[in-house]
């Protein structure tokens, strides 16, 4: 069979069955209706970076505009406000984290949220605990904050390479030791779509007497994460990827308790301290979590993540997770009938239980092949050297959506060799 009659022949055919089978039958497929979707995007396939935006937002904004900044003006900041960080933050906690109120705080940016929970865990670390154990293929965020920190404090960084099968908890037990200070790693590899053994790597870094920090960004709100259960220290993630924030919307940072009172947070300012509106002369912290906010919450950039969160709640986390595995499930087998032939590889794990709600493909000419999908309503992401990611949305993305789009991947890469 030709790589021609691959996609336009039987094997197309019984997919297209199989993608009309599999959205007749899944429990989640209503759900789709409620983001905006257009006629001049044929497949979304990166709400791993960018979330779609929900219809129930445009009737937010415009309330929120109308009746509350509108109505209430200042008088707001006394009428909720005030309290949004930590009480969207425990929201976020109990849908999407596993952790219970009072631990979680919505702030900031990713890159700021990281520096200020680094600092802090490596500030706290004993005498002679100086070295912070990371990955070097890490998003590049969390390196380059780890460096700029590593400058600052005088801590030596302990870089793991990962292996075929990402990082490992053997591997973080090779590199930790009685020095070690905070293990920081993604529970998501960015690239390649691994899930990272959260309660194995956790357990490694206690023993060692050191802290973890978990980045959530490409788990939180498609991966079911149990940050109490599995006494995680620390955690960091985005919204506006699978929680749908919008573009910017603003980070969140997780603290157990048992460490709040323990842990100083390195950019102080006045929404953190104890009584913001007393205007005194000097620093103290708040109580619990509000003491790792720093300057005013950005109240508008919180709205779209409610929307999102109420959907979320709604299906809820174990069904979101099973919509994921076969999504990614089926755009394996997509991969295997159609792009295989032509030379593309998966750099994502088979096994389920192992990877997050993206699946990579690798080829030398992905870069331009991404960019004739954009012109074409075809929209996934490259990563560099060669990868094109596959990033699905479990509410908002439909099996023959993800058919039509690797369908389209097939063509374009046809073209480009026959040209």
């Amino acid at each position: 069979m030709s790589s021609t009659d691959t996609v336009t022949g039987h094997d197309r055919s019984t997919l297209t069955e199989l993608a009309t089978s599999l959205d007749r039958d899944d429990p989640l497929a209503h759900h789709r209706d409620a983001f905006v979707q257009r006629d001049d995007v044929r497949a979304y396939l990166d709400g791993n970076s960018l979330g779609r935006p929900l219809h129930a937002t445009r009737d937010s904004l415009a309330s929120f505009v109308d009746d509350v900044w509108g109505a209430r003006l200042i008088r707001a900041w006394d009428e909720g406000w005030m309290d949004a960080p930590t009480e969207l933050g425990d929201r976020i906690g109990r849908v999407v984290l596993g952790a219970a109120a009072g631990q979680t705080v919505v702030a900031d940016s990713t890159t700021v949220m990281l520096y200020k929970l680094v600092r802090a865990a490596v500030d706290h670390a004993p005498a002679g605990r100086d070295e912070v154990v990371a990955d070097t293929e890490n998003f590049p965020t969390d390196r380059f904050v780890l460096e700029g920190i590593a400058a600052e404090r005088g801590v030596t960084l302990r870089w793991i390479t990962p292996g075929p099968d990402g990082v490992t908890a053997d591997a973080v037990e090779a590199a930790v030791g009685d020095r070690t200070a905070l293990v920081l790693l993604s529970q998501v590899d960015y690239r390649s779509g691994r899930l990272t053994d959260l309660p194995a790597v956790t357990r490694v870094a206690h023993d060692a007497g050191a802290l973890v920090l978990w980045d959530v960004c490409h788990s939180a709100g498609s991966v079911e994460i149990t940050l109490d259960a599995h006494e995680v220290d620390l955690a960091v993630g985005c919204t506006y990827k699978y929680l749908n924030g919008g573009p910017g919307a603003p980070a969140f940072g997780y603290v157990a308790k048992r460490l709040q009172s323990r842990l100083a947070q390195p950019v102080q300012g006045w929404m953190g301290s104890a009584d913001p509106f007393a205007m005194g002369e000097s620093y103290v912290a708040a109580d619990g979590v509000r003491r790792f906010l720093s300057g005013t919450p950005p109240i508008v950039g919180m709205l779209a993540m409610r929307d999102m969160l109420d959907l979320v709640e709604h299906a809820g986390m174990p069904a979101v997770r099973a919509k994921s595995i076969a999504l990614t499930t089926f755009a394996i087998d997509v991969h295997d009938a159609l792009l295989a032939p032509l030379g593309v590889s998966l750099a994502t794990p088979r096994d389920p239980a192992l990877r997050g709600s993206h699946v990579t493909l690798e080829h030398p000419d992905f870069r331009r092949v991404v960019a004739e999908l954009w012109t074409r309503g075809v929209i996934p992401d490259f990563r560099p050297p060669q990868g094109l990611r596959v990033g699905l949305s479990p509410l908002s993305t439909s099996f023959a959506e993800v058919l039509d789009g690797l369908a389209e991947v097939a063509s374009v890469l046809q073209e480009q060799q026959q040209a």
